[in-house]
């Protein structure tokens, strides 16, 4: 989730375990620390921009390793405003700050690593999306409020944390709804894969992904429309191209990360890889020169998205006006260059 986000959770656990017995204020303060810590990772530069997105929400991230500085800091926290008695309660809401931050993360389609050092899956439910208001507005709210009126306010604070907790249970919902939806309405692509994420800032219009050996299939599905059926777009895939770089290291490590949600397409003299689970046709966040010698590290492709193309599109999807197979406005990855070619096949692909 966003930095905005996470120091509101953070935030909330803490004066939600310590605000009776200590500062609102003080224990605001250090949850928010508390939430945001594991995202300084960022600064970190692992060499190039493929492992830099990959190794983000690694260690960092790691239950293992968040729960051993707990004590830690809960103690550091503890002597610092003099209030050793409290240590059992500093901990408990140190644990839930660091704990809850990747666990949040998790709920996004992006990969967290939460069982670092012994695994490096990176875990993903892929229910919210990255920055969703409705998640973070009656977190804020809460807090400002109890941050205002003082303890007497605590409610507001837990009740906002149990707001945001049903919203994140709703997401799961909505997405094994829309799941089942589109499982059954692509029968005819027995052998896919399938995916399904919200689209930015909602969980109201749906993504979803098929993807095969030969192609990958895009649709939408608004929980506002009447209209249950879905509209996929077909983009084929180069097979030769796939089979020609499948034990490239730098493939590899993007198909493992994507869970097998990447394509490889070939752009004059360069072939770019995208993870096919975050943006959609055409806007996709994550696309990369792979490189051609052993000795050239991974570049990432430039996104020049603009997030009010993609809320026009999300809000005139959602009130009916336009299509949800409708295309956002062609958005080249390069803009010093010409629009790359658009392999959609020309027929759409009906399922009712």
């Amino acid at each position: 989730m966003d930095s905005l986000s996470q120091i509101a959770l953070g935030s909330a656990v803490a004066v939600a375990v310590v605000g009776r017995r200590s500062s609102v204020k003080k224990a605001a303060l250090w949850g928010a620390f508390a939430g945001t810590l594991p995202d300084l990772d960022v600064f970190i530069d692992y060499g190039d921009a493929l492992s830099n997105m990959v190794y983000h929400r690694g260690f960092s991230h790691s239950l293992f390793y968040l729960s051993l500085v707990s004590p830690l800091l809960a103690l550091l926290i503890c002597k610092i405003h003099k209030e050793m008695a409290l240590y059992r309660h500093w901990l408990v809401a140190i644990a839930l700050a660091l704990l809850t931050h990747p666990l949040l993360d998790t709920m996004t389609i992006y990969g967290t690593q939460l069982a670092q050092p012994f695994s490096n899956y990176p875990f993903a439910v892929g229910s919210i999306f990255i920055i969703d208001p409705l998640y973070t507005l009656p977190l804020l709210i809460g807090l400002l409020w109890v941050l205002w009126r003082g303890k007497r306010a605590l409610a507001a604070n837990t009740a906002a944390l149990v707001f945001s907790c049903c919203y994140l249970l709703w997401g799961v919902a909505a997405q094994q709804h829309v799941l089942q939806v589109a499982t059954q309405q692509s029968q005819a692509h027995e052998n896919s894969r399938i995916l399904v994420v919200p689209t930015a800032l909602n969980t109201l219009l749906w993504r979803i992904l098929l993807i095969d050996d030969n192609a990958y299939y895009e649709g939408f599905y608004s929980l506002l429309e009447k209209n249950t059926a879905i509209s996929f777009q077909r983009y084929p895939l180069d097979a030769a191209l796939y089979q020609r770089y499948q034990l490239h290291p730098d493939v590899q490590t993007l198909a493992a990360f994507s869970q097998g949600f990447y394509a490889l397409e070939q752009h004059g003299e360069q072939v770019i890889m995208t993870d096919l689970r975050m943006g959609q046709q055409q806007n996709y966040a994550f696309s990369f020169v792979v490189p051609a010698q052993a000795e050239q590290t991974v570049a990432r492709l430039p996104r020049n998205l603009q997030l009010s193309d993609t809320l026009q599109w999300v809000w005139r999807t959602l009130t009916g006006e336009q299509s949800a197979a409708s295309q956002l406005p062609h958005n080249p990855t390069n803009p010093d260059a010409a629009p790359a070619p658009d392999h959609r096949e020309p027929a759409q692909y009906s399922s009712h």
